[in-house]
């Protein structure tokens, strides 16, 4: 059964749907561990509520980057992680630690990518006028928002969305889609190939 280690600095509602998933079995994996790098985040309330592993690693802490993601790098070895999954990781993973677990960390993101990368990609496509936006599940490379793509789905802006309205509507997507590429990947269905992802 495959570990996986969620990556997480704010609310946690990926996690809680993951966490969720798992316990009903809709997903043969073990959630392992939660790291997070913000002490005032509530997704560790959910992690303990859920019984799940949490690590706090503070960047803070650490005099580099370099050693802040070797202290990570080295408990996710402790507890045999397969999978790094990002649900709301506000940092950037640096290219050596994203060859250290190739085509191992997927991430999500608000947007039909490659439209509206970044922070704010419900407020963006909102901004824009976009007529359809959507959620991406993607495997992560040395770029942000830019790995090959799991699984994507459109969801269209209604005349009377407010960013509110849409980010509850996207919110429910990722919640659906996200557990959905982690059976994949977990049940072995499918791999990173370049710029593709290959499925089984």
């Amino acid at each position: 059964m495959k570990n996986i280690a969620v990556f997480a600095s704010g609310r946690g509602s990926n996690f809680s749907a993951i966490a969720a998933a798992i316990k009903g079995k809709k997903i043969r994996a073990n959630l392992a561990l939660l790291v997070c790098d913000n002490p005032k985040a509530p997704v560790l309330k959910k992690a303990e509520k859920a019984k799940v592993k949490a690590v706090l690693v503070r960047r803070v802490d650490f005099s580099s980057k370099k050693d802040f993601e070797e202290a990570i790098i080295k408990c996710l070895k402790e507890n045999n992680i397969n999978l790094i999954v990002l649900a709301g990781y506000m940092r950037i993973l640096s290219p050596e630690f994203v060859n250290e677990y190739r085509g191992r960390i997927i991430n999500i993101h608000p947007s039909l990518l490659p439209a509206f990368k970044g922070e704010h990609g419900i407020k963006d496509a909102f901004v824009h006028g976009v007529k359809i936006t959507g959620v991406t599940v993607h495997f992560v490379d040395e770029h942000m928002d830019n790995g090959a793509v799991i699984l994507q789905q459109a969801l269209p802006i209604k005349e009377k969305d407010t960013i509110g309205s849409l980010e509850a509507r996207i919110h429910k997507i990722e919640h659906k889609l996200y557990p959905e590429a982690i059976k994949l990947f977990v049940e072995g269905k499918l791999r990173m190939k370049g710029r593709k992802v290959i499925r089984f």
